[in-house]
């Protein structure tokens, strides 16, 4: 992951390379033979459908701009994709692999943290001056200062994908390394989170970062009530149909008008949705490629929306593909029961910040190290696919003794047998 903080640009003739892609070039072949053989638990929906996505990318652009131009662009893409979605599906295989992760990402957003303080007060990006000293490196994308600070870039290409980065460890650090830990234990990291993206000065991870919040708060004060997340969904639901019902709005350009700083960034964003839309019904088989897309003339050709973009550019398919790579682990893991209370909080973190992710993808495009971090951690879930449930973990001579059978490194927990994986005098944290 620290390899994704290394924005050097490494050009091998046509190529462009970062430290980050030979990272993931150098697991790409372990991860698949060790996928293969079932090291990585068994093959699911989102595996098969992150490899086919990669395929009909290699197809589309074969299509528009021809097989020889194909290969370059489309590997880059099955790099990025499977490359990332495999090394976490291989390497995070339980709940301490699972914390490690979290803590290694939480290291990160810390170590950029004064340095986005110092950029933001001044107007330097000491960071990426740093970096660019050393080797080639994208440019200082100088954005309109608001509030009168500089939009925090950092070593990412633009400030939005710094923060959605930083935003991305809310619920990780909130529910992950605060289990089991005081209130300020738990809010210490919390904090750092929230004051690193704050300095983006962006609406799309301020809108994972309350979408987040407000889901931990919602977790937090019905946590007594079992079926907390029902009630929710039932309220989201029919708030849906009633804007769909009562409003002559679509309900992503509701959400859109609701979460940007001004009129013209949401007026925009819902042309781009409209536009982007009817391009994706106009070429839905192979989309347009990497050119021109219908749009008004006044229109910025950036498509700043990812869950739209694959199909303007790669046809209907590779966006069905990559929207049931995302929901074939989440809608699972959402639906996992019979978890032990670690993982039970461990999954509910995951589940938060994906969903999170999900909101700011409609006023957002994820590219480059923010598009593997967020594919990375898509994969980083699946473990808890694999975790055994009580109820089938359990013998009867077990649940007679009230203890449970199986192996506690992959139920979640590292706890002596016959006692609770939360340490005598802690308070018990909800999950």
């Amino acid at each position: 992951m620290a390899g994704l903080l290394i924005p050097w640009i490494i050009t091998i003739g046509p190529i462009r390379m970062s430290l980050y892609r030979f990272i993931l070039l150098a697991f790409l072949l372990p991860c698949l033979i060790g996928w293969i053989s079932g090291r990585a638990g068994r093959i699911r929906i989102a595996d098969i459908s992150f490899i086919l996505y990669c395929f009909w990318c290699f197809l589309a652009i074969g299509m528009i701009h021809g097989f020889d131009y194909a290969f370059q662009p489309s590997g880059m893409i099955f790099i990025e994709t499977v490359g990332a979605y495999m090394l976490a599906r291989c390497f995070i295989r339980d709940a301490d692999d699972f914390y490690n992760m979290v803590r290694m990402l939480l290291r990160l957003v810390t170590l950029l943290l004064p340095f986005a303080v110092f950029e933001a007060i001044t107007g330097r990006n000491i960071l990426l001056s740093a970096f660019s000293a050393v080797y080639p490196t994208f440019p200082d994308n100088f954005v309109d200062p608001r509030w009168g600070m500089r939009r925090v870039q950092s070593v990412f290409e633009h400030p939005i994908l710094y923060g959605v980065v930083c935003a991305s460890a809310l619920a990780f650090t909130h529910m992950v390394l605060g289990y089991g830990k005081s209130f300020a234990g738990r809010w210490r990291g919390t904090g750092i989170v929230i004051a690193a993206t704050f300095f983006s000065l962006s609406a799309g991870p301020m809108t994972a970062l309350a979408s987040q919040g407000m889901l931990l708060g919602w977790n937090w004060a019905l946590r007594s009530i079992e079926a907390r997340w029902k009630i929710l969904c039932a309220f989201g639901f029919l708030a849906a149909m009633s804007i769909e019902l009562l409003s002559n709005r679509s309900v992503p350009v509701v959400f859109m008008s609701y979460f940007s700083f001004d009129e013209s960034s949401a007026y925009v964003r819902a042309e781009i949705y409209r536009y982007g839309s009817a391009s994706i019904m106009n070429h839905p088989l192979f989309g347009v490629g990497f050119g021109y897309w219908e749009r008004p003339s006044w229109m910025s050709p950036s498509i700043d929306m990812f869950w739209i973009i694959d199909g303007v550019r790669h046809g209907l398919p590779a966006e069905l593909f990559m929207a049931l790579g995302f929901f074939a682990v989440y809608l699972p893991v959402a639906f996992k029961s019979g978890l032990d209370e670690r993982t039970q909080a461990y999954k509910t973190a995951f589940v938060i910040a994906m969903t999170g992710f999900f909101l700011v993808g409609w006023t957002v495009y994820f590219w480059n190290a923010t598009y593997v971090i967020f594919i990375f951690l898509i994969g980083s879930g699946v473990w808890v696919l694999d975790v055994e449930t009580n109820a089938a973990a359990a013998t009867p001579r077990d649940r007679s003794r009230g203890e449970t059978a199986g192996n506690d490194r992959r139920n979640g927990h590292m706890a002596e047998r016959g006692k609770p994986p939360v340490a005598e005098g802690r308070k018990r944290p909800y999950v």
